[in-house]
């Protein structure tokens, strides 16, 4: 059975992405390749690194990477799912050759405000949030 192909992607591939890359080809790695890849890649997050040690998934080793980058290195897709924060006006890209599209409107938590307890608090939440989402969906797919 070939895997469906998925391509993650958000701003700066430095968190929700990479925590749902990791995350479904945990879950459905059986069915499922999943990347990720960012607009403006930037650094790994380090509370993303510390949320996903907490669920049992260590994402420490990967690297930032453009959407591009991700093209070259593990292209084509089969799936692009965009997980852009929209309440934050973020502009999620469109991925050209890629037929089916899907958007998932995940807080960055990147941008968040405060310390670092509510910068734990709110990772936590998000990668939480983006489990629970992957966990549904691959039951429908």
């Amino acid at each position: 059975m070939q895997k469906t192909k998925v391509l993650f992607v958000c701003i700066h591939n430095s968190a929700r992405s990479q925590m749902a890359e990791a995350f479904l080809n945990h879950l459905a790695g059986d069915r499922f390749e999943a990347r990720s890849g960012g607009i403006e890649p930037g650094g790994l997050n380090p509370f993303a690194v510390e949320a996903m040690k907490e669920a049992g998934l260590d994402i420490s080793g990967n690297k930032t990477k453009s959407i591009p980058q991700a093209f070259k290195d593990h292209g084509p897709f089969d799936l692009v799912i965009t997980v852009c924060d929209e309440t934050s006006a973020e502009r999620c890209p469109a991925v050209p050759g890629v037929s089916q599209k899907i958007h998932w409107d995940f807080e960055d938590p990147s941008n968040v405000p405060g310390g670092d307890a509510e910068k734990r608090r709110v990772t936590r939440k998000v990668r939480d949030q983006i489990r629970a989402k992957i966990a549904e969906w691959i039951k429908t797919v």
